[in-house]
This record gives C-alpha cells, sequence and structure tokens, in this order.
C-alpha cells in the first residue's frame, strides 16, 4: 500500500523534466515551423522550449506550479503563451481549438495523489471522449488523451510518457482510443532508465493523427534502443521504421508489438487449436484470503508460542520464498518454520477473547489501530477474516522470471498475496505440470504487467487469458519439475518441459517461443539484448 504522506514532494508533483537531447529529438519530428501551433500540455520549467527557440512556433503551454511556471516563462521563448493554471481544466473548457504538434512529458501522478478538482477533471475527459473510466489511472493518462482530441487531424504528438503506457490495465482505453485515432503510432523503448532517481522506465511515444475517420491505420511498432545515438537520427527516419501489427495488438495490451511476426503466427495457429486452450477454460482463479493486516494475521511459530495462539494457527504460504519449487507440502513447511518465516496463519474467531493470552493480542493489534483499517472495521469482530478455505492449487501474485503454479499438498491456507486455484479439467497435478513452459511462460509476459524493478503481476483476468496446453493430454510428474524448478535454470527447465507438455509444436516452435520470452522477460529487467 502506498500512502500520500510517504512519498516525495518530486513525485507528488510528477516532476521528472525531460533531457534536452530527448526534447531536441522530439521537437524535430512535429516539424515546427513559422505559425505552427503548438501544445505544451506540462511545460514544466520549460525543457521543451530551447529546441522551439527559432522555428517561429506558435506555443500554448501550461504548468500548474507557480515557480516552475515563473522559470517557464523566464526562458523568454518567443509567441508563447505559459498558462500558470489546470491544463485539464482548460482543455475541457476549449471544445473546438485545435493544434498541430503537441509535446511534453506530461506529469507521473497517482490518481488518489491527484486534487479533487484534477481527479473530476480527468474523469471528465475520460467522459467526453467515451473512454472507460478508473481510479487505477495516473495523471499522464487523460493528458495524452485531452491532447490527442486538441490534435488537428494530420497532427503529431511527441511525449515522453511511462513504459508501463505498453501494458497496464489502466492505460487500456487510452491504448484503444489511439488506435482509433491514429494512422500510426511509434514506441521508442530504451533498455536504460532516463530518469535519476526512480525505477519508472519511459518510453517515446510519436503518434501521428488520421488525416481523416476514413483513413486506415498502419499500426503499432516498438523499436528497442540502446544507448542515446538514436537521437542523433532522423526522426522521421525513425518513424517510418514500424512494422504493421495486427488490430490485437492496437485494441489491446501492446506487447505483441514486442514479439516478432513469426511468433505471433505460432501463437495464432495455437489459439485456433484443439490441443490448447485458456486458463479460464482449465480452472477457477480466485484471489486469497483478505486479512487487511497481514502483519497481524500471519505469524512465526514464536509468536503463536509467545501469545498460546496454537488453537488458531493453520498453515499458510503466500511468499517466493516459502515456495522454492511446485510442490508445497508438510515437509516444505516444517523447512520454512525452522527457519522462522511467518507460516501460521491466525483464523480467529470470537473465543479467542475467552484466553487471556488470546485477548491480549487482540489488544496489542488494536493499539496499533488495526481496527481502524477499512478491511478490518467492515467486519464484527475485526479479527474474524472471511472467506477462508484452502485449494489444491496456489499461484504467487508476482514472480520475478515466470509465474508458477503450487501444488498444495499440505491444505495449507494463502493470503492475497497469493491466488487459490481449483481444476475444471484434468487434475490438479496435470495443471500444475503443463502451466510450466514456454507458452505459458511467454503468454504471461503479454498479457501480465510490471513496474519500477521488473516484478511482474498478473490480476485475475489476465491470469484467465493465459494460453497453456490441453490439461487432459498431460501426463504430469510433478516430483520432477519440482527438482527442476529447484536445482535449474529457469531457461533449461522451460525448454524440457515444453518438449514434455507441448508435444502439439515443432521444437523449433517451442523454441521460437522461449526465445520470445526471454526477450520480453530480459526487457522487464532491463538487461541487455
Amino acid at each position: 500500500m502506498n500512502f500520500i504522506a510517504l512519498e516525495t514532494e518530486q513525485k507528488l508533483r510528477g516532476g521528472y523534466y525531460t533531457p534536452e537531447d530527448l526534447a531536441s529529438f522530439l521537437t524535430r519530428w512535429v516539424t515546427p515551423t513559422s505559425g505552427t501551433r503548438v501544445l505544451e500540455p506540462s511545460c514544466g520549467d520549460g525543457a521543451f522550449f530551447p529546441s522551439l527557440q527559432g522555428t517561429g512556433a506558435n506555443v500554448t503551454a501550461f504548468e500548474l506550479s507557480p515557480e516552475e511556471a515563473a522559470k517557464a516563462s523566464a526562458r523568454d521563448l518567443p509567441d508563447c503563451t505559459v498558462h500558470n493554471r489546470d491544463f485539464l481544466g482548460w482543455a475541457l473548457e476549449s471544445q473546438g481549438k485545435q493544434f498541430d504538434a503537441v509535446i511534453g512529458n506530461p506529469p507521473f501522478v497517482r490518481y488518489q495523489y491527484l486534487p479533487a478538482a484534477f481527479q473530476a477533471n480527468a474523469e471528465r475527459v475520460f467522459a467526453r471522449l467515451n473512454c472507460k473510466f478508473t481510479k487505477h489511472t495516473n495523471a499522464w493518462v487523460p493528458f495524452i488523451l485531452a491532447s490527442m482530441d486538441l490534435l488537428r487531424p494530420g497532427g503529431r504528438l511527441a511525449m515522453v510518457v511511462p513504459s508501463e503506457i505498453v501494458h497496464v490495465m489502466h492505460a487500456q482505453s487510452l491504448r484503444t482510443y489511439l488506435g482509433e485515432q491514429c494512422r500510426r503510432i511509434v514506441i521508442v523503448d530504451p533498455q536504460e532508465i532516463w530518469f535519476e532517481g526512480t525505477l519508472q522506465g519511459a518510453v517515446l511515444l510519436m503518434a501521428e493523427k488520421k488525416a481523416s475517420p476514413e483513413v486506415h491505420g498502419e499500426g503499432l511498432g516498438i523499436h528497442r534502443v540502446a544507448g542515446r545515438d538514436f537521437l542523433r537520427q532522423d526522426p522521421e527516419a525513425v518513424f517510418n521504421m514500424p512494422r504493421a501489427i495486427n488490430g490485437k495488438t492496437v485494441e489491446g495490451k501492446w506487447t505483441r508489438a514486442l514479439v516478432p511476426p513469426a511468433t505471433l503466427t505460432i501463437l495464432d495457429a495455437i489459439e485456433a487449436s484443439d490441443n490448447f486452450c485458456r486458463f479460464n477454460d482449465a480452472a477457477k482463479v480466485d484471489v486469497g484470503i483478505v486479512t487487511g493486516a497481514n502483519k497481524f494475521f500471519l505469524v512465526t511459530d514464536e509468536v503463536v508460542k509467545r501469545h498460546g495462539l496454537e488453537k488458531w494457527a493453520h498453515p499458510m504460504f503466500g511468499r517466493s520464498d516459502h515456495c522454492p519449487g511446485v510442490i508445497y507440502d508438510d515437509a516444505q513447511h516444517a523447512r520454512n518454520a525452522a527457519t522462522g518465516k511467518p507460516t501460521n496463519f491466525l483464523w480467529l474467531d470470537r473465543s479467542v477473547e475467552e484466553s487471556p493470552q488470546g485477548k491480549a493480542y487482540i489488544a496489542s493489534g488494536e493499539s496499533e489501530d488495526l481496527h481502524k483499517r477499512y478491511k478490518c472495521r467492515i467486519r464484527n469482530p475485526w479479527y474474524t477474516v472471511p472467506s477462508v478455505h484452502a485449494t489444491e492449487v496456489g499461484m504467487l501474485k508476482r514472480s520475478h522470471d515466470t509465474p508458477r503454479l503450487i501444488l498444495n499438498r499440505a491444505g495449507a491456507y494463502t493470503t492475497d498475496t497469493a491466488y487459490r486455484i481449483r481444476a475444471l479439467r484434468g487434475t490438479a497435478d496435470a495443471l500444475v505440470y503443463g502451466f510450466y513452459n514456454s507458452l505459458t511462460a511467454l503468454s504471461a509476459e503479454l498479457e501480465g504487467r510490471h513496474y519500477g524493478g521488473g516484478v511482474l503481476e498478473l490480476v485475475p483476468s489476465e491470469i484467465e487469458k493465459l494460453l497453456l496446453p490441453a490439461p487432459e493430454a498431460v501426463v504430469p510428474d510433478v516430483e520432477r519439475l519440482d527438482r527442476m524448478v529447484r536445482e535449474d535454470t529457469v531457461a533449461d527447465t522451460l525448454e524440457v518441459q515444453s518438449e514434455a507438455v507441448l508435444g502439439a509444436l515443432t521444437k523449433a516452435e517451442q523454441m521460437d517461443l522461449l526465445a520470445a520470452w526471454a526477450t520480453l522477460r530480459d526487457r522487464r529487467h532491463r538487461l541487455p539484448a
């Protein structure tokens, strides 16, 4: 959980300003000339202004911070007006106004950190453009939406945006809108972090609006770059390099544009084959137990013993270090407990207050105001956790290399750091065994999302879309897989498993999928190509 009180002033303002070479590259691409109407919706201290000097462009700029707006005005760019006000509010009032070009670096600020008036304007922008709104959004999303709306047909938008534009769910309506509005979209995707003091990766978004609604879009291209040498190239040449990608990419997540066309052909054939299925055809996925205060409810053996909570303690797992393989059994549970891991879930009921030690433990939680947390205060009493049950299979919400299903032979509980999964076709063993392969690993990269630090995360709706071999055709050897996951490299294990469970594909196709997975995994980790 992120709390506004713990964030820096820079992060709350989204003030990560654009290096001069990036600003110059983007400005050269929109080709401002005398009289060109240029919009800069979040100018900060005017980082883009030096690249606009001498072009004769007519610039309209916005900056909410009075101090930064004053710095931008002091740059004395001819034919430039800097408005010290909220851009979204102005955009909503300016229907019919159009610009030839939009440049900038919109603020990277979470919706919940935005002032109430800004939140309201963000929702109005989504509504005006008939885009689905979510409170998980970030300020840069409505900034781009409003900017594209103000761009004339045939105009160009060039912005520095978070790399998560490619895959996060809250940007889906933006991706769809850009796909509908643009003749062509290009993402320049660096291996490096461009902004010091943040783990947030950034990309360059270059989009050309359709000259008319009837114009057929040419698709999306993503160009991986190393270093900054590309900034000396002709931006027009970079923009004209994209390959055309089918409608799935523009309408959905843009991760498919990171995959070679030959691999996409393999995936399309797999989707049409009865030898494979989507996860939601093979299993049901549900969130784990929601406690509202995991540190209170998930405890070590020592805490259980010290507070006399044995009656209410039950085995649980919920972290990657709890599950080094794909089997969670009594032996693994004992190893975890022996190393002091929090392996107990406290399933408390009113009887805990009949125990002096139990009553004292409840009081210790209340002394930390746990009973005032939202998930706790809506329960009566606050320490009684609902929806407590275990499933044969679990899956951790996040993974470093690739997600794994965990065969839950210990009947352990899982909290909301993991998912509870029930097989609908085949057996639990077959589901766990068949899940670990290059196809499913690549599918997870395409459907999931990641943030700073490169950890892959999937929510239930994304898990349901994963491709995997039909469970009925899988002959499981879960003990063998468990040993490999514990002892061998991920790539080696995926290759061996692909041979075992992807028999409907040729070896070349299996290796193609494995190579595509490695490329996306390395991109997420920001490893060099």
